[in-house]
């Protein structure tokens, strides 16, 4: 197996332990997900639902989030890797490609595996033409 298989392999496994937290009672779908950072850390999300469904949170979005409260930053990202139950590995929602956008370089690969697929993705390819703001030039001058 090849480095970056073995990686992969190695984050997966973060997910899926992490996909074990999940509170999916609704969905009784439970996903992980695992950012590496380039220091060598992994940082684990899972899944927490709500009954106003509105109000859950994406296994991506909570670990990006944890990642950012420890004290991260978008640079420090080097890859993420979901896991979700079942055959069929699926892509990130909508709403955690924009926030991977916000946070992880365009070329950032971001991986999705099931107990049978994986596909693979740069955050570029999941979501071309992003939404950005330019929050500099909207800045006020001192």
């Amino acid at each position: 197996m090849n480095k970056e298989l073995q990686q992969v392999e190695f984050l997966r496994q973060h997910a899926k332990q992490a996909s074990q937290k999940a509170y999916a009672p609704y969905s009784n779908f439970p996903v992980g997900a695992a950012i590496l950072m380039k220091s060598g850390e992994v940082i684990s999300g899972c899944n927490v639902e709500n009954v106003s469904y509105g109000l859950s949170n994406c296994a991506e979005r909570t670990a990006v989030f944890s990642a950012i409260a420890q004290g991260y930053n978008a640079q420090d990202i080097a890859a993420v890797v979901v896991y979700t139950p079942g055959d069929k590995a699926y892509a990130p929602c909508g709403a955690c490609r924009q926030v991977l956008a916000e946070f992880l370089a365009n070329d950032t690969l971001i991986t999705s595996t099931s107990e049978r697929q994986m596909r693979q993705w740069t955050i570029e390819e999941l979501l071309p033409d992003a939404f950005e703001f330019d929050v500099e030039a909207f800045r006020k001058p001192s």
